[in-house]
């Protein structure tokens, strides 16, 4: 347990990332967290069940695009740390349309900084200097990599997917909200993330409902891209660990050390299922891959080197990828109450991204 308890503002609190924070925070800190969120599609409060009667915890519906409310949420709540995870952030959904993220992530991070800035300029002495705004971004905005290399904290930007730009837009305004005004600010990149509570659409979630389902299993191209994936749960606490001891000023990036092709994550989960959940034909689940046409400019490889995290704030993934795969195929299993009303509202499982012009 932390040994003080700060006043956490968590935009984007009711997303996948967002909810496993504010879970994380309630569950294992004495931080009281106000979770400002404009429940969108991908937003889901039931994911935040298990925390929701804690006195620590408030709930605020609100767009960070729109300045007044967050200005009164800001003024009203008094945070000590703003942890800015509120984004638009499935690559298949910018290239459908661009708009809603050039909106949330790029205008909506604007407005938050300009709010967060009046209210910070108004703090004096201790409250002043311990005050953070901590920005959460990805690994996609550094591009693609060759197949060797890892990003870094001083990888040049090279965005290539309208999300990745808009989330190097955001970064470079935090930046320069740092910069030019001084505000201390903590920038972290992920790399992709997976576990309980995630949304339908992104690969891993889609492939163990679609499996069990009966359905094919999309793979894009070859299925040779690479990803750095990262258990949800240890890239929250990597979070909590950044806004409590981090420097000001400083980006950390974070991995879980774990590069898979997409084929092999799909084969993982395919066996997984296999096991747990067997079909009652008896064939195996990866009879069920299909190979589908690639999405237009899929970055070939990430990888992240979390060694500046690891060494100055301590932190490591304690979570391997098969033991993730398997905690969260079994969430799956055991939890069709929280996902059987997504598939039958707001998304049932078709494919995006498949626009080119």
């Amino acid at each position: 347990m932390t040994q003080t308890s700060k006043r956490i503002l968590v935009t984007g609190g009711a997303g996948f990332i967002g909810s496993a924070l504010v879970r994380h925070l309630i569950e294992n800190t004495e931080h009281q967290v106000l979770n400002v969120d404009k429940v969108t599609y991908a937003g889901n409060l039931a994911s935040l069940q298990g925390v929701a009667a804690s006195n620590r915890y408030a709930f605020l519906e609100a767009d960070i695009c729109d300045a007044d409310a967050m200005r009164a949420a800001i003024t009203d709540f008094r945070p000590e740390v703003v942890t800015h995870l509120a984004a638009e952030s499935h690559v298949d959904r910018s290239i459908d349309g661009p708009a809603a993220f050039i909106e949330t992530n790029i205008v909506g991070t604007f407005v938050l900084l300009s709010a967060v800035l009046d209210y910070w300029k108004g703090l004096e002495g201790p409250a002043r200097t311990g005050f953070r705004f901590h920005h959460i971004s990805t690994d996609e905005v550094f591009g693609s990599l060759g197949a060797e290399g890892f990003f870094t904290e001083t990888t040049p930007y090279s965005p290539r997917s309208p999300y990745s730009a808009s989330k190097a837009s955001s970064d470079h305004l935090v930046r320069a909200w740092q910069e030019t005004y001084g505000l201390p600010t903590l920038i972290t990149n992920c790399s992709n993330n997976y576990g309980p509570y995630h949304f339908p659409e992104k690969l891993i979630p889609l492939i163990i409902i679609k499996g069990l389902a009966g359905e094919p299993l999309p793979i894009y191209g070859k299925g040779d891209n690479i990803r750095d994936w990262l258990f949800v749960e240890d890239h929250v606490r990597a979070l909590t660990r950044v806004f409590e001891t981090g420097t000001p000023g400083e980006s950390y990036i974070i991995g879980g050390r774990a590069e898979r092709t997409n084929l092999e994550v799909v084969q993982r989960i395919c066996a997984t299922l296999d096991r747990l959940r067997p079909r009652a034909d008896g064939k195996a689940y990866e009879s069920q891959i299909t190979y589908v046409t690639d999405r237009p400019g899929h970055d070939h490889r990430y990888a992240i080197d979390p060694t500046k995290l690891e060494r100055e704030l301590g932190w490591t993934a304690q979570v391997t990828f098969d033991e993730g795969i398997e905690a969260t195929t079994r969430w799956y299993l055991d939890n069709e109450w929280w996902w059987r009303p997504i598939l039958a509202g707001t998304y049932s499982g078709e494919r995006l991204g498949v626009k080119t012009a």
